[in-house]
């Protein structure tokens, strides 16, 4: 989006960060994904009109929660109208799932109600 690579920590808690690109203002909610914070996620849900799910390419073992965790926020009334994104993170690491793989895993096919797309990418690199 704005061709630079932030190298960032994982988030704890929340934050926020307001980008402007043109006149578009983009307020930006990162929210913490261990479990005990997931509870909360529903109290940042008023207003948003797009969805970014980051998804870690090589761990496969917590792609069924990823995927609980997907339909059940895509169920909520407040994101009934939310697009999402869905990226498809560490796509340089050997034996990463790709975007295809990703995509048939968590039906992503049968989301009728929502815009939505997966892109591969590497945080890394700021490819895709």
């Amino acid at each position: 989006l704005m061709n630079e690579v932030v190298h960032t920590s994982p988030t704890i808690g929340s934050n926020v960060e307001e980008i402007v690109v043109k006149n578009t203002h983009f307020l930006m909610w990162d929210i913490g994904g261990q479990e005990s914070l997931r509870s909360s996620w529903n109290t940042y849900y008023s207003n948003t009109e797009f969805i970014i799910l980051v998804v870690d390419s090589i761990d496969r073992e917590r792609l069924s929660i990823t995927k609980e965790e997907l339909y059940r926020m895509l169920a909520h009334e407040d994101l009934r109208k939310a697009a999402v994104l869905i990226f498809a993170n560490k796509q340089d690491m050997k034996g990463c799932m790709t975007a295809a793989e990703i995509s048939k895993y968590l039906t992503l096919s049968s989301i009728k109600d929502h815009p939505w797309h997966i892109q591969s990418c590497c945080a890394l690199t700021g490819e895709g």
